[in-house]
């Protein structure tokens, strides 16, 4: 029968069973206590991403009890595929060579391993949450091929793995493998012996410490680097410093120049005399054109900042950088819950000016992103199946993704937009509408919406474009990033430079009297994406040596979505800024 009682004391066992014994899920063992070997992945040196289930390999398993390891949303979504090898090792318990599985093969299976040592297969393996790689065999090259045939090449696998750990007290500090007993993969092979060693050998190195011999300080810390940032930084205190210079002095010149005019008497006024950003006031707040997709875009861009900075801080404060795992399943939970600020400023900026179409515009807001992501990852997934990777989106990730977007994000996305749309602020511009809009006259070449648009990105990429460097060096190879307080500085450097840049081309724009702003100034900030994007082929080109059309498509794919979070993002700042300046200067000019 059905009993409350039996379930709730099953639960309290449980959790004080979980506190009593030590597992490497509180990295505490007891001397001779199993520690599990987790094979993760396998796959191409040089293609990170192209990754595939160790034991798709002609490889076998010692014997085991746990098969698994239950995974989190972020290990599914990065491919992670953790199996126990079933090499029995023992905290502080000292192995000699010892064989531990025999794997039996076929021809088709020699050819596979051929073709792995051929193409540099290299793996990873977890042991105590602690990252482990190694690589499948060697070729002819570093074996000395011989004079007499130079061109037979010799193919071989290793067969023996040899463990270091390192421990303080009764926590695993460090582990290194070395690899040994290469056999030749030639026809005719029919079975491979696989052994292990084991050694045990104490540290002073601190728990909390121990992820940093894998950090690379000349790395990241390098002049360089601090050299990118501090000239980052003096050029937002200079580009912040001019434009306050000029739009001050500038604007006040025109206020008092206008004030003038209006001192005068009437019959001696001309409105024909009056020219640059006023002559446009009739139609500075005129509704912009695809009001509907500007305020999906101005949602989904608040929302990304947002986000943004919240897992940057909880990677920081958490010391989360080697958790790549954690990060992903973190922000995919973040994205969910902050779904509530791309709806209520969707609905605000909609409301403003004088939008009706309320429920496509809530349902637009709340796919628009997540569709953009949807696309491109169903397209890249499509092709990990189809190469049986093991970044290959499993049904119940797909699943759980779906379910957060229906329950989480949909509704708060909702609740955001009635929220913005009843007490957001409504259409209170200081100038009153023009019926008909006024014509725009023709200006220099320079001052034209294109050219604003294509110039307007520089600034704010040459303020990141080291910051992108090493962000791509450490996503698309094997270096772990650490320094997010240099990515914070950099990310809140980005925001102000694109600010600043948004509010200079609006007040050119509109001294040409042209008024059509609204789109000019997010499109101005949001064209940085493009150049990130161009940056990236450059990066393909010159920096990497991947290979193969699923690494490749894996490449620009995941580059096109993070470029399209740069472009709302931005976009998003720069409108904002700039509409806070147009509110700014007219709201201090009387308009007859």
């Amino acid at each position: 029968m059905f009993s409350w009682s039996r379930i709730v004391f099953t639960i309290l066992t449980l959790a004080l069973l979980k506190t009593s014994l030590a597992d490497e899920h509180n990295h505490v063992y007891k001397e001779g206590e199993e520690v599990i070997v987790w094979m993760n992945t396998v796959g191409p040196l040089h293609n990170r991403q192209e990754t595939y289930p160790y034991f798709q390999l002609p490889f076998c398993q010692g014997p085991h009890s746990v098969e698994h390891h239950h995974e989190t949303l972020g290990e599914a979504l990065l491919g992670m595929d953790l199996v126990n090898s079933g090499i029995p090792t023992q905290f502080k318990i000292n192995e000699a060579d010892k064989a531990y599985c025999k794997q039996e093969l076929e021809p088709k299976d020699v050819d596979v391993l051929r073709y792995a040592v051929d193409n540099q297969y290299w793996y990873t393996m977890f042991i105590d949450d602690l990252p482990v790689s190694g690589v499948v065999g060697k070729d002819e090259e570093e074996e000395q091929a011989t004079e007499t045939d130079p061109h037979a090449k010799k193919l071989y696998v290793y067969t023996h793995k040899s463990f270091a750990f390192e421990y303080n007290g009764n926590q695993i500090i460090s582990i290194s493998l070395k690899h040994g007993n290469l056999v030749e993969l030639k026809h005719g092979l029919s079975s491979l012996t696989f052994t292990y060693s084991v050694t045990w050998n104490p540290t002073d190195v601190l728990f909390e410490n121990r992820f940093e011999r894998l950090l690379e300080a000349d790395f990241f810390e390098h002049k360089v680097h601090w050299l990118s940032i501090f000239s980052s930084f003096m050029m937002v205190l200079f580009l912040t410093g001019l434009v306050s210079v000029i739009l001050l002095r500038t604007v006040k010149r025109d206020f008092t120049r206008y004030d003038r005019e209006e001192g005068l008497a009437d019959f001696d006024r001309d409105l024909g005399d009056e020219y640059g950003w006023k002559q446009v006031h009739g139609d500075v707040f005129r509704q912009p054109p695809r009001l509907m997709m500007m305020s999906a875009l101005m949602g989904t861009g608040s929302q990304l900042v947002i986000l943004s900075a919240v897992v940057i801080l909880y990677t920081i404060l958490g010391d989360l950088y080697a958790e790549r795992a954690t990060i992903l399943t973190a922000t995919i939970f973040l994205y969910a819950f902050t779904s509530f600020v791309a709806g209520y400023t969707s609905a605000k900026y909609y409301a403003r000016y004088g939008g009706r179409d309320w429920i496509k515009t809530f349902v637009m807001t709340a796919s628009l992103w997540p569709g953009a992501v949807s696309l491109i990852c169903g397209l890249i997934n499509t092709l990990a199946i189809y190469y049986s990777s093991s970044r290959a989106i499993s049904f119940y990730a797909l699943l759980s993704i779906i379910a957060l977007w229906i329950f989480i994000c949909f509704p708060l996305t909702l609740l955001g937009t009635i929220v913005g749309r009843n007490w957001g602020s409504q259409a209170d511009f200081p100038c009153r509408v023009n019926p008909i809009p006024r014509p725009i006259p023709e200006k220099v070449w320079y001052a034209e919406p294109l050219v604003i648009v294509a110039l307007g990105g520089i600034l704010p990429f040459g303020s990141i474009f080291i910051e992108i460097y090493f962000i791509f060096t450490s996503f698309w190879t094997y270096k772990i990033y650490y320094v997010y307080g240099f990515m914070l500085l950099v990310f809140i450097i980005l925001l102000i430079v694109s600010a600043c840049v948004s509010i200079v081309s609006t007040y050119f724009l509109l001294n040409a009297e042209d008024h059509r702003w609204h789109w000019v100034s997010f499109m101005t900030c949001a064209s940085t994406a493009g150049y990130i994007y161009l940056y990236s082929v450059y990066y393909f080109m010159t920096k990497t040596r991947m290979t193969g059309l699923f690494q490749t498509s894996f490449y620009f794919g995941y580059t096109a979505i993070l470029s399209l979070g740069m472009f709302c993002m931005l976009g998003f700042v720069g409108h904002t800024a700039a509409s806070k300046f147009v509110r700014k200067i007219y709201q201090n000019v009387k308009i007859d």
